[in-house]
């Protein structure tokens, strides 16, 4: 589990560039829709509004959008990342030209609405688990470029993040058992010795898996596919191990919001959960724009 679980937003070069893509994607040659809308090149007023309940993330993005398409273009934040909200909430303000806040209306909305989808989903499984000390975890399962934002997104519902990537913590899985012929034990410790400061990971099938690798006293160990009533019969052989107060136990596979509190309750520090960052359906938001200088910045019409 990642050690930083604030709500700090990545704000690296990755992040830009994903940003001025995304435009280019959109825009391409240029937005000839707007290009033919009289009213386009005068002032604009605008509201972003949760069309459902849930919980935000991803509002920097917006502030990047606009930022990108014109100076002239102003964020007023009003719901920060990780609010809750209901439905008809307005939860930003922008203000400017017409024409570029028309181009970059659909990209703003689709990094809103993608990662305020994973947060309000993050924020369901975590009630779940709540008063039992089990954390709810993330993977891997991103789509490519968005691993930091869903991530983001992730803490922004009151999740924690498992690792990053590769190369953040040792996880010797299954396909690494076979293909060190099960001397797992030799895996440790070479681990140990190359990657003294990273964390140690090991994914067990089974019981049998588990009593070779308790004695081991990893950081954690992933029960693969395991039972709530398995996870108690693990937790009771931890507590008979070296690995007591030292290893932590992560459970996944087929972890849902139906189950999850039977996981929780079975003793588990974490449960990952893929479908948060490869499933979950986005949250409906929409900008809703008073064009003219009649329209008054903060007012709804």
């Amino acid at each position: 589990m990642s050690q930083e679980s604030d709500l700090q937003f990545p704000r690296d070069e990755w992040i830009r560039q994903l940003v001025v893509q995304s435009l280019a994607e959109d825009i391409g040659t240029g937005d000839v829709s707007t290009a033919v809308t009289a009213t386009a090149g005068g002032p604009a007023h605008g509201r972003v509004i949760a069309r459902q309940d849930g919980v935000i993330a991803g509002l920097p993005l917006l502030t990047q959008v606009c930022a990108q398409l014109s100076s002239e273009l102003v964020v007023d934040v009003l719901e920060p990342d990780g609010s809750a909200v209901r439905t008809g909430t307005v939860v930003a303000r922008v203000d400017g030209p017409a024409d570029a806040m028309l181009s970059g209306e659909r990209t703003a909305l689709n990094f809103l609405q993608h990662l305020s989808g994973i947060a309000t989903a993050t924020a369901a499984f975590v009630a779940r688990t709540a008063g039992t000390g089990c954390h709810v975890l993330d993977t891997r399962k991103t789509l490519p470029g968005y691993r930091a934002l869903a991530k983001y997104a992730v803490r922004a519902g009151g999740g924690h993040n498992h690792r990053l990537g590769l190369y953040d913590r040792v996880m010797l899985k299954d396909n690494h058992w076979a293909a060190a012929d099960g001397a797992i034990a030799r895996l440790v410790a070479r681990a140990r010795r190359e990657y003294p400061d990273l964390q140690i990971e090991v994914e067990v099938d089974d019981l049998e898996q588990l009593s070779l690798v308790l004695p081991l006293a990893v950081d954690w160990i992933l029960l693969d596919n395991f039972t709530p009533a398995q996870i108690r019969s693990a937790v009771a052989l931890r507590e008979q191990s070296p690995a007591r107060g030292v290893t932590l136990f992560e459970a996944s596979g087929n972890i849902g919001l139906e189950n999850i509190a039977d996981y929780a309750q079975a003793g588990v520090d974490a449960a990952s959960v893929g479908w948060l960052t490869h499933s979950a359906p986005a949250l409906d938001i929409a900008l809703e724009m008073d064009l003219g200088t009649d329209a008054q910045p903060g007012v709804d019409s």
